[in-house]
C-alpha cells in the first residue's frame, strides 16, 4: 500500500533518537579531583609500616605504624589497629591500640574504641565511644611571619615539664 510523501516523514519506520546529552560539570572553586582510597579488607593481615599519598580506610587488621600526614585514616568498623598513626585526620569507628598524632582532626565514633594518646588539632567523641588515654589539644600554627617559633618551644618545654610531673 502506497502511504503519501507527508505522511511516511510524520510517521518514522523507527522510533526517534534523542540527542545526545551532554554533561557540563559545575565549574565550582569547591569541587575538586575525586581522592584515592585505598582500602584493607577484613580478612586480610598487615605488618609493617604503611605509608603513602592517598588515604587508606582499613576493615582489616594492621600491625606497626601508619603514617600518611597528608591524608585521611579510616578504621572501619570490623578494623582493627595496633599501630601508631600519624595523619591529617583519623576517624576511628573499630579498634585502634596505639598512639594518634593528627595535623587537623580525630573522630571517634559511637563504636569506635581507642586506648593511647592522641595529639590534634581537633578531636570529636561520639557517645557511645571509648577512649583510654591523654589527649593534647594544640592550637593551629600560627604564620611563620608573626614570630610565633617560640610559642612552639613554649609548649615543647610546657610538654617536658607536665612529662617531669612539674
Amino acid at each position: 500500500m502506497l502511504q503519501s510523501s507527508e505522511n511516511a516523514y510524520n510517521s518514522p519506520k523507527y522510533p526517534a533518537v534523542p540527542a545526545p546529552s551532554t554533561f557540563t560539570p559545575n565549574k565550582s572553586s569547591s569541587i575538586s579531583a575525586p581522592t584515592e582510597q585505598a582500602t584493607i579488607g577484613r580478612s586480610l593481615v598487615i605488618k609493617g609500616e604503611i605509608s603513602g599519598a592517598e588515604s587508606i580506610y582499613v576493615d582489616g587488621r594492621i600491625e606497626g605504624s601508619i603514617n600518611l600526614p597528608e591524608h585521611r585514616v579510616t578504621v572501619g568498623r570490623n578494623g582493627n589497629v595496633a599501630a601508631n598513626i600519624n595523619a591529617k585526620e583519623v576517624v576511628i569507628m573499630g579498634k585502634v591500640t596505639g598512639n594518634v598524632q593528627c595535623s587537623d582532626r580525630v573522630d571517634i565514633r559511637s563504636e569506635g574504641t581507642l586506648n593511647g594518646d592522641v595529639v590534634t588539632h581537633r578531636i570529636s567523641v561520639e557517645d557511645g565511644a571509648v577512649l583510654a588515654g591523654s589527649v593534647q589539644v594544640q592550637s593551629k600554627p600560627e604564620s611563620k611571619s608573626n614570630g610565633k617559633a617560640s610559642d612552639h618551644q613554649n609548649g615543647e618545654a610546657r610538654a617536658a615539664a607536665v612529662a617531669a610531673g612539674n
